[in-house]
């Protein structure tokens, strides 16, 4: 695999690393980090691509940012400006030195709602902006589904857009002016009029009427340098010129950007068609109505259909309005105009129904890496835009081009602006499927062409499609863009190998470093054929993990959001876990399993199964950490808390017939800081109690004094946690499940599902265990089980039978499991819960959440009358984490993500629910509350409506 570019005519070989990092640390007082972690987390975006840096640079003001300039230019080392990195086509990666500009430079300095501006630094994230323009009823127009992390630096390199662009344009249509640094530190200010660097005034002159007809007129043009903005007539604008090129002419050190107003109200007219080229073709006749957004997408990227009306594919069209009133107005017209050809509408004016009809749209760049089969699509061909009239054409040429390479994808993205993002079955791991994947981008682009449209229409050229620019422009604006670039970057150090003098498209594929055969694992992944190099490639690079505020009911990451740390993402520990598994080919981590670097990456990974749900590609962290440290530990002595905590089961049962004395011990402070020490546990948590009778126990008193209601025995599974330390949270789902006619029994004796093992990776235990209990299990496998810990039903529904995967036993077991809501709705259709009639607040347990799902919980207070939502995110205990020795802090900031809040938030006489243990705990231990499982509030009212 070529290894990048050549360097750009003029620059010196890179000196040393250790004199550059020696200058750097001296010039800048943000960080500088040129271990192998730092470069592992920045060798890819969310494109196919891959290169490797020297080291990165977190500047903490403009300052930095041309003292940063100024060395790397001294020492001939390129430099690559970098946000939230969820670039596609690979623009955000490179061999020199990355400037991370998401960790200091993130302020929005001014507003101003006068004038409609707002000046920014280039790390702003983009939700950040419009959160702050929002009080004024403004906002900023451009709105790509990544808003949420993407940043405004990288949006103006990228000339990005969004699903609002047939209303407000692109990101080019949206900037005022620029702060620009260029390579070797000297700046500029990029305003309309304003001439830009020395000679590109005389350049454009020379070559006006190149200029003037070269550029094809599409509202999605974003592909090469915009020289036309430069032209007399258009200002000219070096502002506009400067967006879309993709960190190659220089960096962002402060931008001032134009908000519009919000609409008060908006509604969401869904409009159904027969299929995409059908959606297409009716997508221009929207747009004299004047929406906020025409958007596309097919069936097969919808994982859920609930909340759409009929149809193989969707227009979402946004409509606004100074009242609901009058936006559902504007969205009736629509459906009027749209009646002839939509085989089936519908028109959602509430927000929590737009909000989640709008998640299906936007999870679509990582719901589209896996096809319906479950194999694996790549971008490359992102964001291609022809005109919108003949979009529908395009599509059908598109398809058979698809066909004719024996290729699949499924089209979907801004139909109003006739841009079509896609992703597709490439094959990227064998020489034959790469040069495939060539031969069909050259005839793409040759069909983009035929259709008047440009290469990219949202995400910039980057890697992906520079090289093939001479079939849009010709050679001739080719090379104007090269002297452009020059003039800008005479040293060629900004990005080189993208935009001008383009790298190869199939060079620096990030696959090429990957294992061939299958590494030998523990887990089944049966997702991912049993292959773990496929499950971290499920890892695109889209970033949700880096969400900084998560909303509603979702998890994922609760470590990122506590650290702002890429390390402590999802997405930054699956591009460590990548570049462990390239080895000795990929240079940077090659020590395999017994990886420091990895290591230290997962230790803050609460295994909180968020990502499993919440990522749109389903990266499972928390397996891909178990399975870490199985191997990392194997042969190894461990950390003292895998010993006290992992076999937590074991060491409970022993102490069981000893609670007393041992309560009596805990509590003598000299000795439970003794104990802790020795068993890794953080010294400030709490040893909770255990109980004076377990669970079992009680239960055998309780139906030989008192036989259980009729013949139809539900069996409850006592887990650890309800037996040995809160039973009575077991005796409460008892008392509700007697009320509903059910004889209890326990099913079974010594059972674990081997959650504490899996937690801390200690996989071959685990499997024994596992074991052990599908043989206690006996004559009752198959039957319904009731698991009232979460964490717990969690593991026996997903990693009983992805640890036994040749166990057939397992797989029926895991298809057994309930939890006590799951249960009485299937199995006790008919019985009444009783009237509770108050407030709940809390937290849906993150296991829950992920694997299990709360449908059936919510039903249930709602008959209940429970009222009131439960938080997303995760405690922050999270098992054993929150114990261990050095997560103390992180455990805290957690909590007070979501949990801690809710409570403290909730009125008075309000309920606090919790039906994790851990979740409890945390409540105790940080804020003095009592949470409870929904069974204790369940059996309570019961209780009182006893005579």
């Amino acid at each position: 695999m070529a290894s990048g570019p050549a360097p750009h005519p003029g620059t010196r070989a890179p000196a040393a690393p250790d004199a550059l990092v020696r200058e750097l640390r001296a010039a800048v007082r943000g960080e500088v980090a040129f271990d192998a972690t730092a470069r592992a987390l920045t060798t890819m975006d969310a494109s196919n691509y891959r290169r490797v840096p020297l080291g990165v640079v977190a500047p903490r003001d403009a300052a930095d940012i041309t003292a940063a300039l100024a060395v790397c230019r001294a020492h001939g080392v390129p430099v690559v400006p970098r946000g939230g990195g969820t670039s596609i086509a690979g623009q955000a990666t490179g061999t020199g030195v990355v400037l991370d500009l998401t960790r200091h430079l993130r302020s929005v300095v001014e507003l101003d709602p006068a004038s409609r501006t707002a000046v920014v630094q280039p790390g702003t994230v983009l939700d950040d902006l419009r959160a702050a323009a929002a009080p004024h009823g403004l906002t900023f127009g451009p709105d790509p589904s990544t808003h949420s992390r993407c940043t405004l630096g990288g949006m103006i390199g990228n000339n990005s857009c969004g699903s609002h662009s047939v209303a407000w344009g692109t990101t080019a249509d949206n900037i005022h002016a620029l702060t620009v640094a260029r390579y070797g530190g000297d700046t500029l200010r990029l305003e309309r009029g304003a001439p830009g660097p020395p000679g590109v005034r005389e350049l454009v002159a020379a070559h006006l009427a190149l200029l003037r007809t070269g550029f094809p007129a599409l509202p999605r043009r974003i592909s090469g340098y915009a020289l036309d903005a430069l032209l007399p007539e258009n200002g000219p604008d070096p502002a506009r010129a400067f967006c879309g090129s993709e960190g190659t002419l220089g960096v962002v050190t402060e931008a001032t950007v134009r908000l519009v107003e919000a609409p008060a109200a908006r509604a969401l007219a869904v409009l159904g068609y027969a299929d995409e080229s059908a959606a297409a073709e009716a997508a221009p006749g929207l747009l004299p109505y004047h929406p906020l957004t025409v958007e596309g997408m097919a069936a097969d990227l919808v994982r859920e259909p609930a909340g759409l009306p009929r149809g193989g594919a969707w227009l979402f069209v946004e409509t606004g309005g100074a009242t609901p009133a009058e936006a559902r107005a504007h969205a009736e017209r629509l459906v009027r105009a749209a009646y002839a050809d939509a085989v089936d509408t519908a028109v959602v004016t509430d927000p929590a129904g737009q909000r989640a009809l709008w998640r299906i749209r936007e999870d679509a760049a990582g719901t589209a890496t896996r096809m319906p089969d479950s194999s694996e699509a790549w971008p490359g061909w992102e964001d291609c835009a022809v005109p919108p009239a003949r979009l529908g054409g395009y599509l059908r040429d598109f398809r058979a081009l698809l066909a004719q390479h024996g290729l699949r994808g499924t089209p979907y993205g801004h139909f109003g602006d006739g841009c079509i993002h896609v992703r597709i079955d490439f094959d990227l791991l064998t020489g034959e499927g790469v040069a495939r994947f060539r031969r069909f981008s050259e005839d793409l682009a040759a069909l983009v062409v035929a259709h008047g449209g440009s290469l990219s229409g949202e995400h910039g050229d980057g890697q992906a499609r520079a090289e093939l620019l001479p079939k849009m422009y010709g050679d001739e604006l080719v090379a104007l863009f090269v002297r452009f670039k020059d003039l800008w970057d005479p040293d060629g150090g900004m990005n080189p190998g993208i935009l001008a003098r383009p790298a190869r498209l199939d060079d620096n594929l990030r696959f090429g470093v990957l294992p061939r055969e299958p590494v030998d694992v523990a887990f089944g992944y049966p997702h991912d054929d049993g292959d773990f190099s496929a499950a971290v490639r499920r890892c695109v690079g889209v970033a949700k993990c880096r969400t900084e505020t998560a909303a509603g009911p979702s998890v994922m990451c609760p470590s990122f959001r506590a650290t702002g740390e890429e390390a402590h993402s999802t997405r930054g520990r699956a591009r460590l876990l990548h570049e462990m598994l390239a080895g000795d080919a990929g240079g940077l981590i090659t020590d395999g399993w017994r990886s420091t670097e990895v290591r230290d990456a997962l230790d803050l990974c609460l295994s909180c199964k968020g990502c499993r749900s919440d990522c749109p590609v389903g990266v499972d962290m928390a397996t891909y950490k178990a399975e870490f440290l199985h191997h990392h530990y194997r042969r190894r002595p461990r950390p003292a808390s895998h010993y006290a905590l992992g076999r937590l089961p074991l060491w409970l049962r022993l102490a069981a017939p000893l609670a007393g004395p041992l309560n009596a011990l805990a509590r003598v402070r000299p000795l439970a800081a003794l104990a802790k020490r020795l068993a890794g546990i953080a010294p400030e948590r709490g040893i909770p109690p255990l109980a004076r009778e377990t669970f079992t126990w009680w239960l055998d008193r309780h139906r030989g004094a008192r036989p259980g209601p009729g013949d139809r025995p539900a069996l409850l599974w006592p887990d650890t946690f309800t037996e040995y330390l809160t039973p009575g949270v077991g005796r409460a789902a008892v008392t509700v499940l007697e009320a509903a006619g059910r004889q209890v029994l326990p099913a079974g004796r010594g059972l674990c599902c081997g959650l504490t093992y899996v937690s801390t990776g200690q996989l071959d235990p685990a499997r024994r265990v596992m074991r052990r209990t599908l043989d206690r299990l006996g004559g009752a496998l198959g039957d319904p089980v009731i698991v009232l810990e979460p964490s717990c039903a969690a593991t026996l529904r997903t990693d009983l039978p992805e640890l036994l995967p040749d166990d057939p036993r397992a797989a029926r077991f895991a298809a057994s499991v309930h939890t006590l809501a799951q249960y009485l709705e299937a199995y006790a259709p008919d019985w009444q819960p009783p009237r509770l009639d108050r407030p709940v607040t809390g937290q849906t347990h993150c296991h829950q959440h992920a694997v299990l799902g709360d449908a059936a919980e919510r039903r249930l207070r709602e008959r209940a009358g429970l009222t009131g939502e439960l938080a997303g995110g995760c405690c922050g205990l999270a098992g054993n984490f929150g114990y261990e020795r050095g997560h103390w802090d992180v455990s805290v900031a957690c909590a007070e993500d979501r949990l801690l809040p809710a409570v403290r938030d909730a009125a008075p006489g309000t309920e606090i629910l919790a039906d994790g243990y851990s979740c409890r705990t945390q409540l105790d231990q940080l804020g003095g509350v009592r949470g409870r499982h929904l069974a204790e509030l369940l059996a309570e009212g019961l209780e009182e409506g006893r005579p």
